[in-house]
């Protein structure tokens, strides 16, 4: 069964592969370019240049997406039974997830299912072998119910794109290597599916090619993970190093002993453990885009909707999550480096947050949110209560996966307009749609009995009752985290939904998306609600021990100490995220001249939080352009002017200017030789008249 779920997507990917390469030729059989202007969902963005007078957000040069719609190429062949293969084969392993979460989590049948022996080179022995455990039978069931739903969604949402098969592809190509790295056994079968993820996030976040934008943001998200990945591979070494294996059960095992030893690191003696999981927590702030490696999640949002869902709600980016509860017996034995995973938790969730108020892109908006809620699951492994944390894994899973694909239900009525600014009205078109974005948008804000409340609440009380020296910054930055949320939360609600719509040509248009599309996310709003309560004692209740058993080693006491906080303290997220409603309310549908005020009284404030704290900027300045400048020297300097100037290209132009010199001596006039036998013999006389001939 482990073994069907793991690869049944690995057998769609290579399949749908298949069928797209076959179908792309036999629709051009020549191999020859097809010239596309304008591919099925926009390959074009175009910046908006007008001026909203009704909105805070008036335009002050962030390009927005507006996407074009049209078609100039057939589908590939075979582009439905691609879609219908790996959807199935998906759905297949999505429903055997389930059934696996019940006999590991409450049957107790752990399972390791060695398949084959990968690298045996002297001390490095290194099996390919399944681990499943509680904690792996969640990311099970997060990774292919999304997943499974995602491919049912694309169905519908990508119906006229024609590469289909390529996407649906990538989409199972990347589904196999969260597997992969979900059911690792050691840490190098963890980096490869690691690294399976970043490469198919690459390709699906550039799927759309020729947009110079999806280019560049497939880039950024490729070149700011390796940066992470260099810091999570040294990590690895470290501990092979130190303990000769990379097998978790030796780690886990040798750990104790590694207590108080130090490692010189370029002349400083620090702690082992510290300094090892200081490096494995850099691999996860890129991974799950943390503070400082955060700038390639928004960017992100270039690639299909369903991309977004799959990798930047659910996914991908909770890898380095469920990295640190995976190797949570490390973290326990450095406080220290728990102290830095909380800091920039918390920094996160703030950041990340503050920024998300007054973006005007859709999916941006919900993209902040998630950078910001990986801080809240981030706070919880930095207090040690890493059940908690995976909670808000499973329950962000859902209302976030419901938030993106809604906003694609949304996109798609409005005709590929992505810009809140020219929406509006929009619950008397599409009802459905709205009825489940008010659904996700209560769960992701804490709305009492949602899924939401249960899991981020736990959180903030966690940090209440943590002895991490960050402690109180984590709950004072996560309850202020939440009243923000909340308000920016319910602007993309009132501003897309409620009001007078702004682009009336769209809104006449606008209608409900076909069933493919809203079928997943009607199953997504129920999960946004049924995934908190049935789940509270097993991930955060006292039923937390039996449940997840060894697979991850908590902070004792910690669960104890949550249930017996004051009662304010237990309010207080509750009460924020009313306050954030409230404002928001007040501001985007009571007063909405309010906020044009606020921006032109605080402009340096509203410019900082637009252009995101200039991060990017920063960024260009200390790194890119440092990066190019030094490149383009090598390139025209050192290899143009030195190596090839002195090399083929000087040798070359030397004996070129010999023989045109040679070339002129040959005139063909009988005077001009007899002139150069007469120098010849001249200077043969003086040569013997000089005495060098006399000897």
């Amino acid at each position: 069964m482990i073994q069907a779920i793991v690869f049944l997507p690995l057998i769609g990917a290579i399949l749908a592969g298949l069928i797209a390469i076959f179908g792309a030729h036999a629709r051009n059989p020549s191999g020859d370019a097809v010239e596309r202007h304008e591919d099925a969902h926009g390959h074009g963005a175009q910046a908006h240049a007008e001026t909203h007078a009704t909105d805070v957000h008036a335009d002050h040069g962030q390009d927005d997406h507006h996407d074009a719609h049209h078609v100039v190429e057939p589908p590939a062949q075979g582009s439905r039974a691609a879609e219908l293969i790996t959807t199935g084969l998906l759905l297949v392993s999505a429903a055997l997830s389930w059934v696996v979460l019940v006999d590991v989590g409450f049957m107790r049948h752990d399972a390791r299912i060695a398949l084959f022996t990968w690298i045996n080179s002297g001390d490095l022995q290194i099996a390919w072998a399944l681990r499943v455990d509680t904690l792996t039978a969640v990311m099970l069931v997060v990774v292919n119910t999304v997943s499974s739903l995602v491919h049912l969604y694309s169905i519908g949402y990508m119906d006229e794109d024609p590469h289909r098969p390529r996407f649906f592809a990538y989409l199972s190509l990347f589904t196999f290597a969260m597997l992969m790295l979900v059911t690792s056994d050691n840490l190098v079968q963890l980096f490869f599916g690691w690294e399976g993820v970043g490469l198919a996030s690459y390709l699906l976040i550039g799927f759309w090619y020729q947009k110079p934008s999806a280019n560049a943001a497939a880039i950024k998200a490729f070149v700011v993970n390796r940066v992470g990945d260099f810091g999570f591979a040294l990590g690895i070494f470290a501990i092979f190093m130190l303990i000769g294996s990379t097998d978790f059960e030796t780690i886990f095992a040798g750990a104790p002993g590694q207590v108080g030893k130090t490692i010189n690191f370029f002349g400083w003696n620090a702690d082992a453990l510290t300094l090892i999981c200081l490096l494995l927590f850099m691999g996860a702030m890129g991974k799950s885009a943390q503070f400082l490696l955060h700038t390639w999640l928004p960017d992100a949002m270039e690639g299909p909707t369903p991309v977004s869902a799959l990798i930047h709600a659910a996914t991908m980016v909770t890898a380095g999550v469920f990295m640190v509860a995976r190797l949570s017996p490390l973290f326990e034995l450095a406080p220290n480096a728990q102290a830095v995973v909380m800091f920039f938790g918390a920094t996160t969730a703030f950041f990340a947050a503050t920024v998300g108020l007054v973006q005007n892109d859709i999916k941006r908006i919900v993209a902040y949110s998630t950078c910001s809620q990986l801080g809240y699951m981030f706070v919880a492994m930095g207090a040690g209560a890493y059940s908690v944390g995976m909670f808000h894994l499973f329950t962000h899973a859902f209302f976030k996966a419901l938030l993106f694909l809604g906003s694609g239900s949304v996109i798609y009525a409005m005709h590929h307009e992505q810009d809140i600014r020219n929406m509006g009205g929009l619950k008397d078109r599409i009802p459905f749609t709205y009825i489940v974005m008010v659904i996700g948008t209560l769960a992701l804000t804490g709305f009492p009995l949602t899924a939401g409340y249960f899991s981020k609440d736990a959180i903030i009380e966690s940090a209440f009752v943590s002895h991490n020296p960050f402690a109180f910054y984590g709950f004072l930055m996560t309850v202020i985290a939440a009243g923000l949320t909340s308000f920016y939360s319910w602007r993309l609600i009132f501003k897309t939904f409620h009001g007078e719509p702004h682009d009336r040509q769209h809104y006449e248009a606008a209608h409900e998306a076909p069933m493919w599309m809203l079928v997943p996310i009607g199953i997504l709003a129920a999960g946004s609600i049924l995934a908190g309560f049935p789940f509270k004692e097993l991930f955060a209740g006292h039923g937390v021990a039996e449940f997840f058993r060894e697979s991850v080693k908590m902070n004792p006491g910690i669960i104890d100490e949550m249930h017996h906080i004051p009662k304010a303290i237990a309010f207080l997220p509750t009460v924020m995220m009313a306050l954030g409603f409230v404002v928001s309310w007040l501001f985007y549908i009571r007063r909405p001249y309010l906020p044009v005020e606020l921006a032109n009284q605080h402009q340096l404030l509203y410019q900082f939080l637009l252009n995101k704290w200039y991060f990017d900027e920063l960024y260009d300045l200390i790194f890119v352009r440092p990066a190019k400048w030094i490149g383009r020297f090598l390139w025209k300097k050192g290899d143009g002017y030195v190596i090839d100037g002195l090399g083929p290209d000087g040798v070359s132009a030397r004996v070129l200017d010999i023989t045109r010199n040679v070339v002129r001596i040959q005139t063909g006039y009988l005077y001009h030789y007899a002139f150069a036998m007469l120098i010849g013999v001249a200077g043969l006389i003086t040569w013997f008249m000089s005495g060098a001939g006399a000897k």
